[in-house]
């Protein structure tokens, strides 16, 4: 995969490059490494019998480069109480994909709802001081169409980052647009 696009809120960017080179390394080395193919048959009305990109698939690719360089899924457990309620619910908790160093990192291939979701864990972990930036790597516009419907795109979260300003999230973020290596999708791409 190659990146088509970054986005540097609160100094996110610009913290990796000089406090974390090597983290910021090992993020544009896992992209590269990264092998959008197209194995996933449509069965949508709108792209019925198209191969499509399979998110799963890239996820997996991601963790393993990730994992593979020392990064860990991060994850916060907790007891949920209301005020004036004794209901209590045990068990809940925050996760983050890949962490190191309090550098977070999360790949979302979801609905808008969850990349908008992971500002706020990004949010929670830096409250908690167990996050210096979080970086949220995600399919650009033109890779969300090659792809099941429900997919978002990163262009999405950045223009609403941008009219947020610096209200949300109050935490350093890096926002970075993948899409797919198009000399390796021409020897993946399948038809059925």
């Amino acid at each position: 995969m190659k990146v088509v696009y970054e986005y540097s809120h609160l100094g996110g960017a610009e913290i990796l490059q000089i406090h974390y080179a090597q983290h910021r390394r090992d993020i544009f080395e896992v992209i590269t490494e990264v092998q959008a193919r197209r194995t996933k048959a449509s069965k949508e009305k709108t792209k019925q019998n198209q191969m499509l990109y399979a998110p799963i698939e890239m996820n997996k690719q991601f963790r393993e480069s990730f994992y593979a360089r020392g990064y860990r899924e991060l994850r916060d457990t907790y007891t949920i109480t209301v005020p004036n309620s004794t209901a209590s619910v045990s068990g809940a908790f925050k996760q983050i994909d890949f962490v190191k160093d309090h550098v977070l990192i999360e790949v979302q291939f979801g609905k808008y709802a969850f990349m908008f979701y992971d500002l706020a864990k990004f949010q929670y972990f830096f409250n908690e001081n167990k996050a210096i930036a979080g970086i949220e790597i995600v399919p650009c516009h033109r890779l969300q169409q090659q792809m099941s419907s429900g997919v978002s795109y990163g262009e999405q979260l950045v223009y609403d980052i941008e009219r947020l300003k610096r209200h949300f999230p109050a935490v350093p973020v890096w926002v970075i647009l993948i899409d797919a290596d198009e000399t390796a999708n021409a020897t993946n791409d399948q038809t059925p």
